[in-house]
């Protein structure tokens, strides 16, 4: 077995390891505070491989680049951070109901509209999840090291291909900017997901058809002699727009259908210390490191107490919230926000057991001390 590669890396600077690692071969993007490193590192590295970086006007036109790119047959991505991102999603909408697999890195700050740009926040879940009109679906995953950027951003393109959707990485500032001593691991230890290819004849390719049985349609690239439509409007297999009430009706619940029906290959999720706690904490992120280390501390003071730590932020981790919280005696949701995953844990969790929340929205990560004395309140 080939030895690992060890080395010291910024959060930022995993992320585009792992979208190099995933086949990433487009990058369009516009520098913003904290997600700039993914741009700088994506500009240097993409020539190496064949890849191509483009510095775009705006944000707008940055996720319309990597759209195109992708409809190219280009594995493609975009990073950003909270302004930015609430300009993205025109776009993420357009991505959705063509169902062309991109990845959007959004590396939360303070908020809203410019507010803190070098300061670590969560304010952007409900966004990432509703931030684009009408029903829609969407694959949210957020890591909480650097190692597991590196493995989640290679998740992301995975997710993106399999299900022919925009998926989103959500980091917060703490998480990009930190640095940690990363094991990487070597090529033949990665999954690779690459998106189903047309095999039709040119003649009988349908763009948005589906097999039997399933529901993510196979793919053709602009330049592989296929001619097809995309279009945002309801569109029918062929893509050209249809009004239908039926046909609408059909292409919103497929959409929805392929993650919704899927959610047990989509979702993960870590449990820590959970096996005979009394106590749950639920966080993510950057926030999940201090929750941990005050789980520790209360567990030395002989408080049973233990951690959620949701991976796979959307779809959300229903089944596993609920059984948790049929568990346990008190959920504590922790996170750097007024409370918005609380609402949805809240939603599920609160009709079996008192739900509670700790939030902060001052620029500064919440303290493992902090956590234990709120762990010690109720």
């Amino acid at each position: 077995m080939t030895e690992r590669v060890i080395k010291l890396m910024q959060g930022n600077e995993a992320c585009v390891e792992g979208a190099l690692t995933a086949g990433m071969r487009f990058y369009a993007g516009y520098p913003i505070t904290p997600s700039t490193e993914i741009a700088e590192i994506s500009a240097t590295e993409l020539p190496k491989v064949g890849g191509k970086f483009v510095q775009m006007e705006d944000e707008i036109a940055s996720m319309g680049a990597i759209i195109g790119a992708s409809l190219a047959g280009l594995k493609s991505m975009t990073a950003t951070s909270g302004p930015g991102f609430s300009l993205k999603q025109e776009n993420i909408g357009y991505a959705s109901i063509t169902e062309i697999p991109c990845v959007i890195v959004d590396v939360q700050r303070g908020g809203p509209s410019t507010g803190l740009p070098t300061s670590p926040a969560q304010g952007d879940v409900m966004q990432t999840r509703w931030g684009t009109h009408g029903d829609h679906p969407i694959i949210v995953l957020c890591p909480s090291s650097v190692r597991e950027t590196f493995d989640i951003t290679i998740r992301a393109f995975n997710l993106a291909e399999k299900y022919r959707t925009p998926v989103i990485l959500m980091m917060d500032e703490v998480i990009a900017h930190m640095r940690e001593k990363v094991e990487l691991p070597n090529d033949d230890e990665i999954e690779i997901i690459n998106r189903k290819k047309a095999e039709d004849s040119l003649e009988k390719y349908n763009p948005y058809e589906v097999k039997e049985g399933e529901l993510v349609p196979s793919m053709a690239a602009f330049g592989d002699g296929y001619r097809f439509h995309v279009t945002g409007l309801v569109h029918d297999e062929t893509g050209f727009p249809k009004t239908n009430p039926e046909i609408a009706e059909n292409l919103i619940n497929r959409l929805n259908d392929k993650i919704v029906n899927n959610v047990d290959d989509i979702v993960t999720y870590e449990e820590y210390k959970l096996d005979d706690a009394e106590i749950a904490i639920v966080a993510y992120g950057g926030t999940a490191r201090s929750a941990k280390s005050a789980v520790n501390a209360a567990r030395n003071e002989n408080i049973k107490v233990g951690m959620f730590r949701p991976i796979t932020i959307w779809p959300f981790p229903q089944k596993q919230i609920e059984e948790l919280a049929k568990r346990v005696k008190k959920v504590i949701v922790v996170e750097m926000n007024l409370g918005q995953y609380y609402l949805e844990v809240d939603r599920i969790a609160g009709k079996y057991t008192e739900v509670c929340k700790y939030g902060r929205v001052n620029g500064e990560l919440i303290t493992p001390e902090e956590i234990l004395s709120k762990i010690k309140e109720v």
